[in-house]
């Protein structure tokens, strides 16, 4: 099959696309594939009881949600609605046109002509070489029409019930006839957005240039021309139903920019949310994954902290075990820091230029949803040049379910510089502890948690002991 197409859809389509409408639309996206559309546009009434269509709907639309108003005149009454997405389709029209005339173009032009008896289904009929159509002519003859033969099909009309948009009908009871302003709002899926991150670290590791941006994936099964745009950050509760799946979001790497230092959106707090609105109208296009500056490349103060945490090692108790030194860079989001914005949650990928100005790859971690004034501590990677071992040195029954434990950390750096490598341990915070004994201060961070900051110089060696005690 080479033309593949079907001439009544293809009239239709063109018909449909020069049509338009004028309408006032703000789009409300959350982070977690939800969109709430209020489209405000001006249509036509009847007066009495009739019916009004609403087309240009989200195809992943809750019905469900749908509240409409008008605007103009608060008597107008909606006494019932309906949500058609019957749409026009070859599966669809071959469906109502079993037991009716049809006629089929082969590709050497051969014209086939008949009731329609069946078919195969429409991913063959468009996309595949096996398979017939199956026609029965006006003297009663079975004619079988191969797929790969065929190029056309031609249907004398659309069939009643099918549209070409999915549609909002309303039946509507107004005391007056003429154009009236109309607001229609409405949840719909497939539209998420996330937050990208790309930040360049200085040469000494003591500085961030950061760039905030917004990337929006919209498969809702609309187009939103000039919308007003706000996006929603946080954890908002929805109920989940069986067979409503969510949308994961794909990931889509922000180039590095200078951009201009005004940001694109105002932050609000909203609820127990944030609320970004975007100052400007923008179209976000079906099937379409856009990029918006959430806010200017700032440069903020950043540290890196090297971690020994066992736990997160696989380590085993009770051996001797390497354990991997993991590489974060911390900072806070504060206005003394140059930041104290509040960052929605998202992807941060950092970079570094190398020795001849080239700008190197070094890491990526997920961030929570950020308020300002708090830490942000990044995880890129273990260390190359800083090691460490950890094991159990002694173990004593005291009696009475009490116990001792002693244990030895081994920090070695084969780095040209100094470091400082925070060992973090866990005592069993179900049971009542105490440090007996330590080699290096310490500090307890909460039941589970203790934490030692250990220097380590440059090609040296630095080991820890500490006796805890479980009463």
């Amino acid at each position: 099959m080479k033309r593949k197409s079907i001439s009544l859809i293809l009239l239709i389509i063109l018909i449909g696309a020069s049509a338009g409408y004028g309408g006032d639309i703000a789009i409300t996206i959350y982070n977690s594939n939800l969109g709430l559309v209020k489209d405000v546009r001006q249509l036509e009434f009847k007066k009495g009881v009739n019916f009004l269509d609403f087309d240009e709907v989200a195809s992943q639309i809750d019905a469900t949600s749908v509240n409409f108003s008008c605007l103009d005149n608060k008597n107008v009454a909606v006494l019932e609605q309906n949500y058609l997405y019957d749409l026009v389709s070859t599966e669809a029209l071959l469906k109502r046109y079993i037991g009716l005339n049809i006629e089929i173009i082969a590709e050497d032009d051969r014209i086939y002509q008949g009731k329609l008896l069946s078919y195969d289904n429409s991913n063959s009929v468009f996309g595949g070489t096996e398979g017939n159509v199956i026609l029965s002519d006006e003297d009663g003859q079975v004619l079988m029409v191969a797929l790969s033969k065929v190029a056309d099909c031609k249907f004398p009309s659309l069939p009643e019930g099918l549209i070409l948009k999915p549609t909002l009908r309303w039946q509507i009871d107004s005391p007056s006839k003429g154009a009236k302003k109309c607001e229609v709002s409405y949840l719909t899926g497939g539209i998420n957005w996330q937050a990208d991150y790309v930040a360049v670290v200085s040469a000494k590791d003591d500085k961030l240039d950061l760039a905030g941006w917004v990337t929006i994936n919209n498969t809702s099964g609309a187009t939103y021309e000039n919308a007003k745009m706000k996006l929603v950050a946080g954890d908002i509760h929805r109920v989940t139903e069986r067979g409503r799946g969510e949308m994961d979001m794909v990931s889509y790497a922000a180039p590095m920019a200078k951009g201009a230092r005004r940001p694109q959106f105002e932050e609000e707090a909203f609820f127990e949310y944030h609320l970004y609105t975007l100052n400007r109208p923008a179209t976000l296009n079906d099937r379409e994954i856009k990029q918006l500056s959430l806010f200017p490349t700032t440069e903020a103060k950043v540290k890196k902290v090297y971690i020994f945490d066992a736990s997160q090692s696989g380590y085993r108790r009770n051996q001797d075990d390497k354990v991997k030194i993991k590489v974060n860079l911390e900072f806070e989001n504060s206005e003394k820091a140059g930041l104290g914005m509040p960052f929605p949650k998202g992807k941060l990928r950092v970079y570094k230029e190398d020795s001849q100005k080239a700008l190197q790859f070094v890491g990526e971690d997920l961030i929570d949803h950020t308020p300002k004034d708090e830490k942000v501590r990044v995880y890129l990677g273990d260390a190359f040049d800083i090691t460490g071992t950890r094991k159990q040195v002694n173990i004593e029954d005291l009696g009475g379910d009490r116990r001792r434990e002693t244990f030895e950390i081994k920090l070695k750096n084969h780095k040209d510089d100094d470091v400082m490598v925070t060992v973090v341990e866990h005592p069993r915070g179900w049971r009542e502890w105490e440090i007996k004994n330590s080699s290096h201060p310490y500090k307890k961070i909460d039941n589970h948690r203790i934490e030692f900051e250990i220097d380590v110089n440059s090609d040296g060696e630095e080991i820890l002991n500490y006796t805890i005690q479980y009463n």
